[in-house]
């Protein structure tokens, strides 16, 4: 009996030590569940419900054309991206624009700059002019911090270039980030938008805006800001920068 005692005492007493062994936790590969990016010049469906129409399509330049037909070497495609080269890898420079025209609309794109570089976009631009700046305002793109050169408010990014300036605290991305930009014209009324911030609102031919023209670089320019419609222009500047998702949406 006493015998029987002592095998019961240290079978509970190796029960009592043995470690119970437990599965550890498999620690979770976390899942870098990164939210797919949006496809590059493509239209979402959602989208294409609302009117948008792609005026780039990440290939070439169809739907495209150099103003006036002037020699030009300075545009390409390259990596899905609409592409304007620094000023020391082209001799033959020129605005791109597309061969369609244009009224009322809103145009969506994005933008990066090179340092120190500039470049646009303008809207209702014609042919009847030497330069499209002759007819078409134009939205700034522009390297605010590194130009070299002095200029005015209303010269910077976002602005309608030389009349309508955007305000400084404006939600501008650093150089070589992608800004994100809207150009809605409707009869007379115009509004720039960058980065999900309307930047600049005025109408067309109003009294303000008339003092503005006669103030600025287009006071003997009779044919700027007159076109009811007209093309959409991406100006070469000599500066390096890069374009993609264009898109436009009559209205």
């Amino acid at each position: 009996m006493k015998q029987l005692l002592i095998v019961l005492a240290a079978c509970v007493l190796l029960a009592s030590c043995k470690e119970t062994k437990k599965e550890e936790p498999t620690q979770a590969t976390e899942e870098t569940e990164v939210a797919a990016a949006p496809a590059v010049n493509q239209l979402t469906d959602q989208q294409k419900a609302e009117g948008w129409k792609l005026l780039f399509n990440g290939t070439d330049t169809q739907g495209w054309k150099i103003y006036k037909d002037k020699p030009n070497n300075s545009w390409e495609v390259i990596d899905g991206l609409l592409y304007c080269k620094p000023f020391d890898s082209a001799a033959q420079r020129s605005d791109l624009m597309t061969v369609d025209k244009y009224k009322n609309f809103e145009l969506a794109f994005e933008w990066k700059i090179a340092p120190q570089a500039n470049s646009g976009v303008m809207y209702r631009v014609t042919e009847q002019f030497d330069e499209p700046y002759f007819s078409g305002p134009e939205y700034q793109v522009l390297d605010d911090k590194g130009w070299p050169g002095e200029l005015k408010d209303a010269q910077l990014a976002g602005s309608n270039y030389d009349m309508h300036a955007a305000p400084k605290d404006k939600p501008l991305k650093a150089v070589g980030e992608w800004n994100t930009s809207r150009i809605v014209v409707n009869g007379n009324h115009v509004e720039h938008w960058l980065n999900e911030t309307k930047v600049v609102e005025y109408e067309l031919k109003s009294e303000a805006w008339t003092k503005l023209k006669n103030a600025s670089k287009w006071k003997d320019s009779p044919g700027y800001g007159m076109a009811e419609e007209g093309h959409i222009d991406f100006q070469d500047h000599g500066g390096e920068v890069w374009y993609r998702n264009i898109m436009i949406k009559t209205l």
